[in-house]
């Protein structure tokens, strides 16, 4: 018998669950990335509580958890975009996962929802930012049909270059 995936919108009730996957995802997939002290900082469960408390509690963004047999184990953000110069776009805020399915599609799955409802919503455009060290992330978004373009800044002591992607 196969998984059972499901999606849904995030509620009040999800900020823990949020901050467990986020956290945990920084930590498997950044390691190598950030220093540690950022890390740590960037990885605190509690600061990454109070942050999602107060999106629920404001409705701020379009949040989503991906189950496989009831389990969380996918999150994704988007809302409109954040950066002055890229009016009209969406922009996907994140999408983390728990690193044990890593490679088994469900990054897909999630991407696939959450671009389906971005276009729903009626943007034509979307965009991202990935740390430009992030190679295994790099991929899954090209693979995805996104676009690097030649936009780029700093987070800590990292780079982050921009994507973008027509719906």
């Amino acid at each position: 018998m196969g998984k059972v995936i499901n999606i849904r919108k995030v509620d009040a009730g999800d900020a823990n669950t949020l901050a467990y996957i986020q956290t945990e995802s920084w930590k498997s997939a950044f390691n190598r990335i950030l220093s540690k002290e950022d890390l740590d900082k960037y990885t605190d469960v509690n600061r990454a509580i109070e942050l999602y408390n107060m999106l629920l509690s404001e409705n701020i963004g379009n949040g989503f958890i991906l189950t496989i047999d009831e389990k969380p184990h996918c999150i994704a953000y988007w809302d409109k975009t954040r950066d002055d110069e890229m009016e009209g776009y969406s922009e996907i805020i994140c999408i983390h996962s728990l690193c044990d399915n890593w490679g088994k599609g469900y990054g897909t799955v999630m991407m696939n929802y959450i671009l389906r409802d971005i276009k729903n919503a009626g943007f034509s455009k979307v965009m991202l930012w990935v740390f430009k060290e992030n190679n295994r992330a790099r991929k899954f978004y090209e693979n995805q049909g996104f676009v690097l373009t030649e936009k780029s800044k700093k987070f800590s002591n990292a780079i982050e270059v921009m994507y973008c992607k027509d719906l």
